[in-house]
């Protein structure tokens, strides 16, 4: 009896043991997933504030968790299945729809690059909670789906670096991936988006000292706003730029792959500092590869996009226009009827 207890106990603490390891291995792949993904992190974090510009402060919170409750669900019903049947069944797929993701995220980031240069700024997004409950649904429904597309490079670009792993021990790295990251980004995004208004309660404090602290938010604010779009659209070329590298190499060309460790090799071993030489001569190569292959896409779709837009906006003008309380259309209909 106490030999068959303690066999018991045995096989109870040999489970805790894999249990615990596989929770260690969870957790390592979490983290390295989630590292991978951070240039499309911080991207998604630039992103989102826009659906919130022109919204009633009490209406900002409730939208952005909107926004999150539906990239939690892009992620964990629709994106984290396909994957992981993907990874199972044909792994060979998964290059390939990695490099569309980088080639998305080269375009994003060069577009915004060639309207920086151009002086012209990217178009603003519809001011949410302006007309009403329709127009806020209308821009979460926009941030949702802008949402799904970076998601989806999250979660592709996770699962490369775990791919190693079984598929039980995968699905839940991701799961972990999927929810620390949707958290980190839009706790994030709560934080900057609020961050003005409180300043603004510290500014009207009669304290001096918090007075000067609500002043130094409100007029930071901007610029951190700014410095997260410059760092997003970094993180977007360099991370693109990698991934198009990556899956170059796997699909058989190596002559940029082997220049690029040719060159961090040669700085890897200086003193102190050879590390980080060797991480910028990869990521400066991988932005600039990024970029060049942003502005080649850019150039074969940007005047599609563009006839196709402008096509767009004059019949909403005309539409606007017909509408529009002061047109000439209302004020003949209003003649027409005596009014």
């Amino acid at each position: 009896m106490a030999g068959g207890l303690v066999a018991l106990f045995d096989d109870v603490a040999a489970l805790a043991r894999m249990a615990a390891a596989s929770v260690d291995d969870v957790a390592a792949g979490a983290m390295k997933a989630s590292a991978k993904a951070a240039g499309v992190v911080i991207d998604d974090a630039a992103v989102t504030p826009q659906y919130v510009d022109g919204a009633h402060p009490n209406r900002e919170l409730p939208i952005i968790k909107k926004i999150a409750i539906g990239s939690i669900r892009n992620k964990l019903l629709f994106i984290l299945p396909v994957v992981l049947l993907l990874s199972e069944f044909l792994p060979g797929l998964l290059t390939p729809i990695l490099m569309i993701g980088g080639t998305y995220l080269c375009y994003e980031g060069a577009e915004k690059v060639y309207e920086k240069l151009r002086g012209k700024h990217a178009e603003r997004a519809v001011p949410a909670v302006q007309q009403g409950a329709e127009a806020e649904d209308k821009v979460v429904r926009s941030a949702i789906t802008t949402d799904f597309v970076l998601s989806a490079e999250i979660m592709v670009i996770s699962l490369d670096q775990v791919i190693d792993e079984t598929f039980w021990v995968r699905a839940a790295i991701l799961v972990v991936v999927a929810v620390v990251i949707t958290g980190v980004v839009y706790g994030a995004v709560a934080l900057l988006v609020k961050m003005d208004d409180v300043g603004l309660r510290l500014a009207q404090r009669p304290s001096p000292t918090s007075k000067r602290i609500g002043l130094g938010l409100v007029s930071a604010m901007p610029k951190v706003m700014n410095a997260i779009t410059i760092i997003g659209t970094f993180a977007m070329l360099w991370v693109g730029g990698h991934i198009i590298l990556n899956g170059i190499h796997e699909l058989g060309f190596d002559p940029i792959h082997d220049l690029i460790h040719s060159l961090a090799g040669a700085v890897e071993n200086v003193a102190v500092i050879g590390g980080l030489l060797a991480w910028l001569v990869d990521t400066t190569i991988s932005l600039v590869i990024g970029l060049a292959w942003g502005l080649l896409v850019l150039a074969v779709v940007h005047p599609i996009l563009a006839k196709r837009g402008h096509h767009g906006k004059t019949e909403t003008a005309k539409q606007n226009t017909s509408d529009a309380p002061g047109s000439t259309a209302t004020t003949k209909d209003d003649n027409a009827t005596g009014l």
